[in-house]
């Protein structure tokens, strides 16, 4: 039998009653979702991936396509703390986290008070991310790793779960910020979400000029959220399929030998460790949220895209050829695979 990569995690017993209030809740969720959100089945199954591991997400889309309205929706469903904030070019760190003032009691005597500010939640979606200076992008950077942020020389936990769901709109350039790489790397997915077709639009015009008002129920609490993040690595993967996803990895950096021909002539950058790590885990909770307890390269190759794309940098030669992330992706993707059966 083939070996299983960290075998320690893959010997852990898994909670079947866990198991069994995972698989009954998500499909729970999709049917709640379903209710309010039409179409975007794809972007749905990707968030799903990013919430049940605890991790954050980037979703890049034009106005109109209910990228808030759906992260307001999961957050009902999964019966988590919800707050959002407009970034904006005058946005101050402080907002984000929060901070102390001077505050008197009725006796004159003065103390200082801790305002939290949203980031103390457990769904925060950052609208327009790309909207406001580094240095106040900045402030979700210790909050988004560490789970924690500091004020005033004070660390200050936040609540559990906590996950960052950020939009930016790429079509507006004039007046964004681009997000530093090293803030781009802490998001577990870029996911992309798109028109819908001709019938889920109408579907949706129909459904939101009419007095019809729709609230979902509640499939999840905030401790089972936790929970199942622990599960998540608990589901074993075979070594092979793990080095799968280190070498999609690894092949993506332009100065290693290795490297296909296109990687170098079209790549600045490649994925860093990180990636190697979310691609694991991506898939392991794709497993699991399917009924699996095993992963598969076909798992590694489903979150492939979400997990590079916003890692795999291209210069002006890649510009000029018009070739995009998505099209170095697939050619990756086709490369290692052909290398698959000898792993």
């Amino acid at each position: 039998m083939e070996a299983e990569f960290n075998k320690q995690e893959a010997s852990a017993p898994f909670e079947q009653e866990a198991l069994e209030r995972l698989s009954a809740g998500r499909d729970t969720l999709l049917h709640e979702v379903g209710r309010v959100i039409i179409g975007q089945e794809k972007v749905i199954e990707e968030l799903m991936i990013v919430l049940f591991s605890g991790n954050h997400a980037l979703i890049t889309g034009a106005p109109g396509l209910a990228k808030t309205l759906l992260i307001r929706t999961l957050a009902q469903i999964l019966d988590l703390d919800f707050k959002r904030i407009q970034f904006t070019p005058d946005l101050m760190p402080s907002d984000i986290t929060g901070t102390e003032i001077i505050d008197e009691d009725t006796q004159g005597h003065r103390a200082m008070r801790f305002i939290p500010g949203p980031v103390f939640t457990n769904i925060l979606l950052a609208d327009e991310i790309n909207r406001t200076p580094p240095k106040t992008q900045a402030a979700l950077l210790e909050a988004m790793e560490e789970r924690q942020v500091t004020v005033a020389g004070e660390l200050r936990p936040l609540d559990k779960p906590f996950y960052v769901l950020a939009t930016q709109n790429p079509i507006e350039l004039e007046g964004t910020y681009p997000l530093p790489e090293a803030q781009l790397d802490r998001f577990m997915f870029n996911i992309h979400i798109d028109y819908l077709d001709e019938d889920e639009e109408l579907a949706v015009v129909g459904q939101t000029t009419s007095n019809e008002s729709v609230v979902p129920e509640k499939a999840f609490t905030a401790q089972e959220m936790t929970d199942f993040a622990k599960l998540v690595r608990m589901v074993p993967i075979a070594e092979s399929v793990a080095r799968y996803a280190v070498r999609l990895c690894q092949q993506s950096r332009p100065d290693r030998n290795q490297s296909p021909d296109f990687i170098k002539k079209w790549v600045s950058w490649g994925a860093g460790t990180r990636a190697s790590q979310n691609l694991v885990l991506g898939a392991k909770t794709r497993a699991l949220l399917q009924g699996r307890y095993h992963v598969s390269i076909a798992d590694i190759q489903a979150v492939a895209y979400p997990v590079l794309r916003h890692r795999i940098l291209t210069n002006f030669r890649a510009e000029a050829d018009h070739v995009s992330v998505e099209n170095i992706i697939k050619q990756l993707l086709e490369s290692v695979q052909q290398e698959a059966s000898g792993l």
